[in-house]
């Protein structure tokens, strides 16, 4: 809330009084004791006039024509006095030239939703269209939640295993046995679920409002909407529908409340941003924002004035040109100063890299600026580093030495090892040991702390669909399953799809234990899709963004089902946190062995090869304040038949202990774990891992 003394009206215009604004505050905000300013800027508008309406009316109940003396170069800015915010929503108009082929669609009789709204109308229904005359305006909000006992995450990314949820999925099914389901509110409700997984970061699927009808349409009975909100029209304000309640001009106070909550709990929170499109589409698509701003400026338009579509969306926002760069720096400032979010992931973030033609830079501005920018200074920052115009950048990505990325080559290296595809050994073995081969600091990464590690995430297999499946099965989304990658690299284990088969069942199991334990020993930032833990299927969909309905709703009532495998996640998420070595924070081992390396099934042979089909890896190093080496040995038969293998030699007080089997299940409390000598006989397709323990 700005408090300005010494504003006083000087105009008055259709009963409301008025004086030039505040240039600098963006957006709407609440002046204390005065009213409200309002400030936007276009380059290319030649007038703008501000609208007033009621909630819920299709008039505004008042026009207030931004005077030409209070533009200042591009910028248009008001105070209005004595304007009560309750029930109040907003929209501009602004005229301009005409001419597609330039890119410019300006029109003066479009509401144009405000570019920094902090809470936007229209769709705080969940599925329910929104007014397609006038289907946004903004609202004014007080952002005066109370963070003054807020302390900034000590975590790190090497400190971080992710849990990726969306928001609606995670507790809109009846099972979930929330007061809230679907909602920021549900969440909170799971914390003591999560404290008890053992996770300590959260990735929110997109957050900020989008209008899942947008795509609406009727398939076999079902509505289809776009659920997953990959589909922005606001990028400052959070999905009304995500609220459990009415929060008028505190929009966002139930996520505030839910982050802070996560917060003292220890968990921190990734937002998942997409600022590669909009919900504009293409010259098809409707008309409420940027396109009536500055549309050839926020878009990348072809040379006649069409859109790029590098983000297979429709339209490309164009991230390098000044204005743009400024908005989305802007926008992420806000998120971590009124929000207190830890990180992003950001949607097909090789989009941010392209210049304004679509080719790739080399070193983008907006990138650099977000590497440098003192606000952001200790937030994460995650690449989901391609786009759908065929830019792949992983290992590649321009990442200033603060960029981390999703890791997609771990996905599919040790998706196709897993399986028993045992070409990929080699590759395996470079995954699972922070990927050094992708992640220099020569070419400006942070080593193994670059990489995020997922065999799962929202978009593909879950992890039981991944050993249940060999293709997909996406009848249901209405595109004659020709949606969603053919690349799945699964493996239904003999039969496809749901069986009574006990063996067929068990082998699943064991994969599904494999998968998990390998990416909790692997070096780098472990994540995982919500609901793996406990076996959470798909039917296998690999492509569900339309399907709010049980195909995408968490059935919780699997996590009593399968306590087995919920056990044995928690575990694994628990040994990892524990064992330091692992994640690399560690001094180099007193022991005299590497920090990491690989075995075949002799200690001394590192000679990883297309037919390697048992490795073992070994990671070891002296903790922070401990007096001995912590060492854990990771030992992997993709094959389908059983393999002796020899342990390591320990230094003379150690000895090595089982601490977990996948072939039996078995995960053991420090106390109980067996000594093993030398040799180790690993069933087939299983994983185990011992622990060196002082004598």
């Amino acid at each position: 809330m700005l408090d300005i003394q010494y504003y006083q009206p000087v105009d008055e215009i259709n009963g409301f009084k008025i004086c030039p604004g505040i240039y600098e505050q963006n957006g709407a905000n609440v002046v204390s004791n005065k009213g409200v300013n309002f400030t936007i800027h276009s380059q290319n508008a030649t007038s703008c006039t501000l609208l007033l309406y009621h909630e819920g009316e299709d008039k505004p109940f008042a026009t207030i024509p931004f005077p030409k003396r209070y533009q200042l170069g591009r910028v248009y800015s008001m105070l209005i006095f004595d304007l009560d915010i309750k029930g109040l929503e907003y929209a501009y108009q602004l005229d301009g030239p005409y001419n597609p082929d330039k890119g410019l669609l300006f029109d003066k009789t479009k509401p144009i939703l405000d570019p920094y709204a902090k809470a936007v109308t229209g769709q705080k229904v969940w599925g329910e269209r929104p007014n397609l005359e006038s289907p946004y305006r903004a609202r004014v909000v007080k952002n005066d939640f109370d963070w003054s006992h807020f302390e900034e995450s000590p975590l790190r990314m090497q400190d971080l295993i992710i849990y990726e949820l969306h928001v609606r999925g995670f507790t809109k099914s009846p099972t979930s046995n929330v007061t809230h389901p679907g909602t920021f509110d549900a969440i909170r409700e799971k914390i003591p679920y999560l404290k008890e997984l053992g996770i300590n970061a959260v990735e929110l699927m997109p957050v900020f409002e989008f209008d899942e009808t947008m795509f609406m349409r009727e398939y076999n009975g079902q509505t289809l909407l776009d659920f997953w909100g990959y589909n922005p029209i606001g990028f400052f304000a959070p999905n009304t529908s995500y609220a459990a309640t009415d929060r008028d001009n505190h929009e966002g106070t139930e996520l505030k409340r839910l982050i802070d909550e996560l917060h003292k709990n220890n968990i921190g929170v990734i937002l998942d941003v997409v600022f590669n499109h909009t919900a504009e589409g293409n010259e098809n698509g409707p008309f409420f924002g940027f396109k009536g701003l500055d549309n050839n400026i926020f878009y990348m338009l072809t040379p006649e004035g069409y859109y790029y579509n590098f983000s297979g969306c429709g339209n490309t926002l164009n991230c390098n040109h000044p204005i743009v760069r400024q908005l989305i720096l802007d926008c992420l400032r806000y998120w971590v100063l009124e929000y207190r979010v830890d990180g992003f992931r950001f949607d097909l973030a090789s989009i941010l890299g392209r210049s304004p033609d679509g080719s790739p830079m080399t070193r983008p501005p907006l990138l650099e600026s977000l590497a440098y920018d003192p606000v952001l200074s200790h937030v994460k920052l995650i690449a989901e580093a391609w786009d759908a115009g065929g830019l792949y950048q992983v290992g590649q990505f321009p990442a200033e030495g603060r960029w981390a990325e999703w890791n997609g080559k771990y996905r599919d290296d040790m998706r196709s090892y897993l399986k028993g595809d045992y070409s990929y050994a080699p590759a395996a073995a470079n995954r699972i040991s922070g990927s050094p081969d992708l992640y220099t600091v020569k070419k400006k990464y942070q080593g193994y702390n670059s990489s995020v590690n997922f065999i799962t995430c929202h978009d593909g297999f879950s992890l039981y669909d991944l050993y249940s499946y060999n293709v997909k099965h996406n009848e249901a989304n209405g595109w004659s399953n020709t949606d969603g990658t053919d690349d799945n690299r699964s493996w239904n284990c003999g039969w496809e799809g749901e069986t009574s088969d006990p063996q067929v069942n068990w082998l699943r199991r064991r994969m599904i234990r494999n998968a998990f334990c390998v990416l909790m020993c692997s070096r780098g930032t472990p994540m995982f899709l919500a609901g793996d833990e406990f076996g959470y299927t798909r039917h296998g969909n690999n492509n569900p963004y339309c399907q709010d309905n049980e195909t995408s709703w968490l059935d919780w009532s699997l996590l009593e089902k399968n306590r087995d495998l919920f056990d044995f996640c928690s575990y694994m998420i628990h040994f990892r946190r524990k064992h330091k070595a692992l994640s690399g924070d560690v001094a180099s081992p007193t022991s005299g062995f590497p920090k990491i390396c690989a075995h075949t099934t002799t200690p001394g042979d590192r000679n990883i090869t297309a037919d390697t089909k048992y490795m073992g890896i070994m990671f070891a190093g002296k903790p922070k304040g401990s007096y001995y080496d912590d060492i854990v040995y990771l030992a992997m038969n993709v094959y389908w038949e059983d393999q002796e293998f020899l342990l390591p030699g320990l230094p003379g007080h150690m000895c090595w202990r089982l601490a977990v089997n996948t072939e039996t299940g078995m995960c053991y409390q420090e106390h109980e774990m067996p000594v093993i000598k030398d040799h180790f006989l690993i069933r087939a397709r299983s994983v185990a891992v011992f622990v060196g323990s002082p004598l």
